[in-house]
Protein backbone atom coordinates (compact mmCIF):
# COMPACT_ATOMS: atom_id res chain seq x y z
CA UNK A 1 0.00 0.00 0.00
CA UNK A 2 1.25 3.50 -1.25
CA UNK A 3 1.07 5.61 1.45
CA UNK A 4 0.05 8.41 -0.67
CA UNK A 5 -3.19 6.17 -0.42
CA UNK A 6 -3.68 5.79 2.98
CA UNK A 7 -5.93 9.08 4.04
CA UNK A 8 -7.79 8.67 0.79
CA UNK A 9 -8.46 4.79 1.84
CA UNK A 10 -9.58 5.79 5.56
CA UNK A 11 -11.93 8.71 4.19
CA UNK A 12 -13.65 5.69 1.93
CA UNK A 13 -13.80 3.04 4.43
CA UNK A 14 -15.20 5.96 7.06
CA UNK A 15 -17.52 7.14 4.51
CA UNK A 16 -19.37 3.82 3.74
CA UNK A 17 -19.47 2.72 7.59
CA UNK A 18 -21.59 6.08 8.18
CA UNK A 19 -23.99 5.41 5.42
CA UNK A 20 -24.81 1.78 5.82
CA UNK A 21 -25.40 0.22 8.92
CA UNK A 22 -25.46 -3.34 7.42
CA UNK A 23 -22.23 -5.50 7.97
CA UNK A 24 -20.57 -6.35 4.67
CA UNK A 25 -19.27 -9.41 4.01
CA UNK A 26 -15.32 -9.39 4.13
CA UNK A 27 -13.05 -10.19 0.98
CA UNK A 28 -11.54 -13.64 0.75
CA UNK A 29 -7.66 -13.92 -0.17
CA UNK A 30 -6.21 -16.85 -1.99
CA UNK A 31 -2.51 -18.24 -1.06
CA UNK A 32 -0.88 -17.51 -4.05
CA UNK A 33 2.20 -19.04 -2.93
CA UNK A 34 3.47 -20.23 0.45
CA UNK A 35 6.69 -17.63 0.33
CA UNK A 36 7.44 -17.63 4.25
CA UNK A 37 6.68 -19.83 6.98
CA UNK A 38 6.56 -18.52 10.68
CA UNK A 39 7.07 -20.61 13.59
CA UNK A 40 6.26 -19.74 16.93
CA UNK A 41 9.11 -21.12 18.68
CA UNK A 42 8.19 -20.53 22.29
CA UNK A 43 4.74 -20.19 21.97
CA UNK A 44 2.88 -17.14 24.02
CA UNK A 45 5.98 -17.59 27.03
CA UNK A 46 7.88 -14.50 26.94
CA UNK A 47 10.30 -13.13 29.63
CA UNK A 48 8.62 -9.63 29.39
CA UNK A 49 4.79 -8.72 29.23
CA UNK A 50 5.32 -5.49 26.74
CA UNK A 51 2.03 -3.24 27.52
CA UNK A 52 1.32 -3.34 23.57
CA UNK A 53 1.81 -6.82 22.80
CA UNK A 54 -0.64 -7.88 20.29
CA UNK A 55 -1.05 -11.43 21.51
CA UNK A 56 -0.54 -10.85 25.25
CA UNK A 57 2.91 -12.42 25.53
CA UNK A 58 4.46 -13.08 28.97
CA UNK A 59 6.18 -15.05 31.63
CA UNK A 60 2.81 -16.88 32.35
CA UNK A 61 0.70 -16.98 28.80
CA UNK A 62 1.30 -21.06 28.21
CA UNK A 63 -1.86 -20.72 25.50
CA UNK A 64 0.55 -21.73 22.69
CA UNK A 65 2.89 -24.24 24.23
CA UNK A 66 7.18 -24.06 22.72
CA UNK A 67 7.05 -26.20 19.55
CA UNK A 68 9.31 -29.53 20.27
CA UNK A 69 12.11 -29.91 17.48
CA UNK A 70 10.50 -32.68 15.76
CA UNK A 71 7.30 -29.95 15.34
CA UNK A 72 9.51 -27.66 13.99
CA UNK A 73 11.30 -29.69 11.61
CA UNK A 74 7.71 -31.27 10.34
CA UNK A 75 6.63 -27.51 9.43
CA UNK A 76 9.88 -26.74 7.96
CA UNK A 77 10.06 -29.89 5.48
CA UNK A 78 6.74 -28.98 4.38
CA UNK A 79 6.75 -25.54 3.57
CA UNK A 80 10.17 -26.98 1.97
CA UNK A 81 7.59 -29.52 -0.34
CA UNK A 82 5.92 -26.00 -1.21
CA UNK A 83 8.92 -23.90 -1.94
CA UNK A 84 8.94 -21.57 0.57
CA UNK A 85 11.77 -18.87 0.46
CA UNK A 86 12.21 -17.70 4.26
CA UNK A 87 11.69 -18.64 7.55
CA UNK A 88 11.10 -16.68 10.88
CA UNK A 89 11.12 -17.61 14.33
CA UNK A 90 8.73 -15.37 16.49
CA UNK A 91 7.19 -15.96 20.01
CA UNK A 92 7.23 -14.82 22.92
CA UNK A 93 10.77 -14.75 23.35
CA UNK A 94 12.70 -16.92 20.82
CA UNK A 95 15.88 -17.14 22.86
CA UNK A 96 13.81 -18.57 26.01
CA UNK A 97 14.15 -21.81 24.01
CA UNK A 98 16.14 -24.69 24.98
CA UNK A 99 16.84 -25.66 21.53
CA UNK A 100 17.09 -22.72 19.88
CA UNK A 101 20.62 -23.31 18.08
CA UNK A 102 19.67 -26.50 16.86
CA UNK A 103 16.24 -25.17 15.44
CA UNK A 104 18.42 -21.89 13.99
CA UNK A 105 20.90 -24.52 12.26
CA UNK A 106 18.02 -26.69 10.88
CA UNK A 107 16.00 -23.53 9.14
CA UNK A 108 19.08 -22.40 7.94
CA UNK A 109 20.40 -25.75 5.98
CA UNK A 110 16.87 -24.77 3.72
CA UNK A 111 16.57 -21.23 3.31
CA UNK A 112 16.84 -17.60 5.13
CA UNK A 113 16.16 -17.33 8.65
CA UNK A 114 15.47 -14.23 10.74
CA UNK A 115 14.92 -14.49 14.49
CA UNK A 116 12.95 -11.88 16.35
CA UNK A 117 13.77 -10.82 19.88
CA UNK A 118 13.57 -8.46 22.65
CA UNK A 119 17.33 -8.54 22.98
CA UNK A 120 17.95 -9.10 26.55
CA UNK A 121 18.80 -12.48 26.43
CA UNK A 122 21.43 -12.14 24.02
CA UNK A 123 24.80 -11.98 26.10
CA UNK A 124 28.38 -12.46 24.57
CA UNK A 125 28.54 -16.26 24.40
CA UNK A 126 25.00 -16.29 22.45
CA UNK A 127 26.09 -13.39 20.14
CA UNK A 128 29.39 -14.54 19.57
CA UNK A 129 27.95 -18.28 18.16
CA UNK A 130 25.10 -15.84 15.96
CA UNK A 131 27.62 -14.12 14.31
CA UNK A 132 29.48 -17.68 13.93
CA UNK A 133 26.50 -19.10 12.46
CA UNK A 134 25.73 -15.93 10.16
CA UNK A 135 29.47 -16.30 8.87
CA UNK A 136 29.01 -19.87 7.99
CA UNK A 137 25.50 -19.99 6.85
CA UNK A 138 24.65 -20.59 3.30
CA UNK A 139 21.57 -18.41 3.12
CA UNK A 140 21.12 -15.17 4.81
CA UNK A 141 20.53 -14.83 8.45
CA UNK A 142 19.31 -11.94 10.32
CA UNK A 143 18.24 -11.01 13.82
CA UNK A 144 15.67 -8.51 14.77
CA UNK A 145 15.28 -6.80 18.58
CA UNK A 146 12.56 -5.15 19.53
CA UNK A 147 13.06 -1.39 20.50
CA UNK A 148 10.05 1.09 21.61
CA UNK A 149 11.67 4.55 21.91
CA UNK A 150 14.97 6.62 21.44
CA UNK A 151 15.08 7.19 25.79
CA UNK A 152 14.56 5.16 28.69
CA UNK A 153 10.91 6.61 29.22
CA UNK A 154 9.62 6.18 25.80
CA UNK A 155 10.86 2.27 25.65
CA UNK A 156 10.29 1.36 29.45
CA UNK A 157 6.81 2.81 29.69
CA UNK A 158 5.78 0.01 26.78
CA UNK A 159 8.58 -2.63 27.85
CA UNK A 160 9.04 -2.46 31.56
CA UNK A 161 11.36 -0.74 33.68
CA UNK A 162 15.16 -1.00 32.62
CA UNK A 163 14.30 -2.79 29.33
CA UNK A 164 16.25 0.08 27.63
CA UNK A 165 19.40 -0.38 28.67
CA UNK A 166 19.53 -4.27 28.59
CA UNK A 167 18.03 -4.05 24.77
CA UNK A 168 20.97 -1.71 23.53
CA UNK A 169 23.37 -3.83 25.21
CA UNK A 170 22.07 -6.94 23.50
CA UNK A 171 22.61 -4.83 20.35
CA UNK A 172 25.76 -4.05 21.08
CA UNK A 173 26.67 -7.41 21.75
CA UNK A 174 25.37 -8.27 18.59
CA UNK A 175 27.25 -5.28 16.58
CA UNK A 176 30.18 -6.81 18.35
CA UNK A 177 30.17 -10.54 17.19
CA UNK A 178 29.61 -9.02 13.08
CA UNK A 179 26.09 -9.22 13.03
CA UNK A 180 24.27 -5.62 11.38
CA UNK A 181 20.51 -6.46 13.38
CA UNK A 182 16.99 -5.25 12.56
CA UNK A 183 15.56 -2.73 15.01
CA UNK A 184 11.74 -2.77 15.16
CA UNK A 185 10.00 -0.21 16.18
CA UNK A 186 6.36 0.15 16.94
CA UNK A 187 4.96 3.48 16.41
CA UNK A 188 2.78 3.32 20.06
CA UNK A 189 4.35 6.51 20.85
CA UNK A 190 2.84 8.38 17.90
CA UNK A 191 5.42 11.24 16.94
CA UNK A 192 8.12 8.08 16.78
CA UNK A 193 6.48 7.32 13.48
CA UNK A 194 7.24 10.64 11.96
CA UNK A 195 10.33 12.15 10.11
CA UNK A 196 11.54 13.23 12.60
CA UNK A 197 11.01 10.61 14.92
CA UNK A 198 12.69 8.35 12.88
CA UNK A 199 15.89 10.31 12.37
CA UNK A 200 16.11 10.11 16.53
CA UNK A 201 16.58 6.15 16.18
CA UNK A 202 18.86 6.63 13.32
CA UNK A 203 20.88 9.29 15.69
CA UNK A 204 20.80 6.95 18.54
CA UNK A 205 22.21 3.65 16.50
CA UNK A 206 24.93 6.13 14.76
CA UNK A 207 25.73 7.24 18.35
CA UNK A 208 26.63 3.54 19.13
CA UNK A 209 28.78 3.48 16.35
CA UNK A 210 26.34 1.65 14.21
CA UNK A 211 27.20 3.15 10.73
CA UNK A 212 24.30 1.41 8.78
CA UNK A 213 21.13 1.26 10.91
CA UNK A 214 18.59 -1.30 9.88
CA UNK A 215 15.22 -0.32 10.81
CA UNK A 216 11.88 -1.49 10.73
CA UNK A 217 8.89 0.46 11.72
CA UNK A 218 5.29 -0.82 12.52
CA UNK A 219 2.17 0.45 13.26
CA UNK A 220 0.84 -1.23 16.64
CA UNK A 221 -2.55 -3.41 16.04
CA UNK A 222 -5.32 -2.95 18.42
CA UNK A 223 -5.75 -6.44 20.25
CA UNK A 224 -4.20 -7.95 23.07
CA UNK A 225 -2.49 -6.07 26.22
CA UNK A 226 -2.54 -3.15 23.07
CA UNK A 227 -6.39 -3.02 23.12
CA UNK A 228 -6.61 -2.13 26.78
CA UNK A 229 -3.67 0.65 26.54
CA UNK A 230 -4.15 2.38 23.76
CA UNK A 231 -8.11 1.26 23.01
CA UNK A 232 -9.49 -1.14 20.52
CA UNK A 233 -10.67 -1.14 16.74
CA UNK A 234 -13.93 0.96 15.63
CA UNK A 235 -17.05 -0.55 13.98
CA UNK A 236 -15.91 0.89 10.38
CA UNK A 237 -12.31 -0.56 10.71
CA UNK A 238 -12.84 -3.85 8.78
CA UNK A 239 -11.98 -4.84 5.23
CA UNK A 240 -15.17 -5.30 3.21
CA UNK A 241 -15.92 -6.89 -0.06
CA UNK A 242 -14.57 -4.27 -2.87
CA UNK A 243 -12.07 -3.00 -0.87
CA UNK A 244 -9.51 -4.99 -2.46
CA UNK A 245 -7.90 -5.02 -6.04
CA UNK A 246 -4.91 -7.12 -7.08
CA UNK A 247 -1.90 -5.04 -6.00
CA UNK A 248 -3.51 -4.80 -2.56
CA UNK A 249 -4.20 -8.75 -2.61
CA UNK A 250 -0.65 -9.06 -3.37
CA UNK A 251 0.69 -6.65 -1.06
CA UNK A 252 -0.85 -8.38 2.13
CA UNK A 253 1.54 -11.12 3.64
CA UNK A 254 -1.26 -13.48 3.94
CA UNK A 255 -1.48 -14.35 0.07
CA UNK A 256 2.13 -15.66 0.50
CA UNK A 257 2.38 -16.33 4.45
CA UNK A 258 1.26 -18.88 7.25
CA UNK A 259 2.34 -19.07 10.66
CA UNK A 260 2.62 -22.34 12.79
CA UNK A 261 2.56 -22.95 16.62
CA UNK A 262 2.10 -25.89 18.36
CA UNK A 263 -1.63 -25.24 18.01
CA UNK A 264 -1.93 -25.37 14.66
CA UNK A 265 -1.75 -23.43 11.75
CA UNK A 266 -2.76 -19.87 11.61
CA UNK A 267 -2.80 -17.00 8.77
CA UNK A 268 -0.05 -14.85 9.85
CA UNK A 269 1.82 -14.21 13.66
CA UNK A 270 -0.71 -11.55 14.23
CA UNK A 271 -3.77 -13.41 14.64
CA UNK A 272 -3.29 -16.58 16.69
CA UNK A 273 -4.62 -15.71 20.02
CA UNK A 274 -7.79 -15.52 17.74
CA UNK A 275 -9.70 -19.06 17.89
CA UNK A 276 -11.58 -18.18 14.56
CA UNK A 277 -8.46 -17.63 13.25
CA UNK A 278 -6.85 -21.06 13.52
CA UNK A 279 -7.15 -23.06 10.18
CA UNK A 280 -6.16 -26.54 11.20
CA UNK A 281 -3.65 -28.81 13.26
CA UNK A 282 -1.06 -29.24 10.18
CA UNK A 283 0.38 -27.03 7.48
CA UNK A 284 -1.45 -28.63 4.96
CA UNK A 285 -4.44 -27.29 6.22
CA UNK A 286 -3.54 -23.52 6.32
CA UNK A 287 -3.28 -24.10 2.63
CA UNK A 288 -6.29 -22.74 1.26
CA UNK A 289 -7.97 -18.84 1.18
CA UNK A 290 -8.87 -17.25 4.08
CA UNK A 291 -11.67 -14.55 4.90
CA UNK A 292 -10.00 -10.83 6.37
CA UNK A 293 -12.95 -10.84 8.62
CA UNK A 294 -10.80 -9.73 11.66
CA UNK A 295 -9.93 -5.99 12.45
CA UNK A 296 -6.12 -6.78 12.29
CA UNK A 297 -6.66 -7.06 8.51
CA UNK A 298 -7.21 -3.27 8.36
CA UNK A 299 -4.37 -1.97 9.44
CA UNK A 300 -2.38 -4.32 7.36
CA UNK A 301 -4.24 -2.87 4.24
CA UNK A 302 -4.57 0.68 5.46
CA UNK A 303 -0.91 1.22 7.21
CA UNK A 304 0.96 -1.42 4.22
CA UNK A 305 2.30 -3.45 6.97
CA UNK A 306 4.35 -6.51 6.65
CA UNK A 307 5.93 -8.33 9.06
CA UNK A 308 8.87 -9.42 6.99
CA UNK A 309 12.31 -7.97 7.22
Amino acid sequence: MNKLDTRELIQRVEQRAALSSEPSAAPHLELDHLDTLWLQVTGTLCNLACLHCFISCGPKNDNHDMMSVEQVDEAIDRAVEEGVKEFYFTGGEPFMHPDIETLIERALRHGPLTVLTNGILIDEDLASWLGETFRRARYSFDVRVSLDGTTRSENDALRGRGTFEKILAGIDRLVAAGLNPVITVTTCHAELGGREGRQKFFDLLAERGIQRPRLKFLAPFKIGREERRGGGYQDYERLRKGDLDDQARQALQCSSCRMVTSEGVYPCPILIEEKDARMGDKLDDGLKAIELDHPACYTCFVEGVTCRT
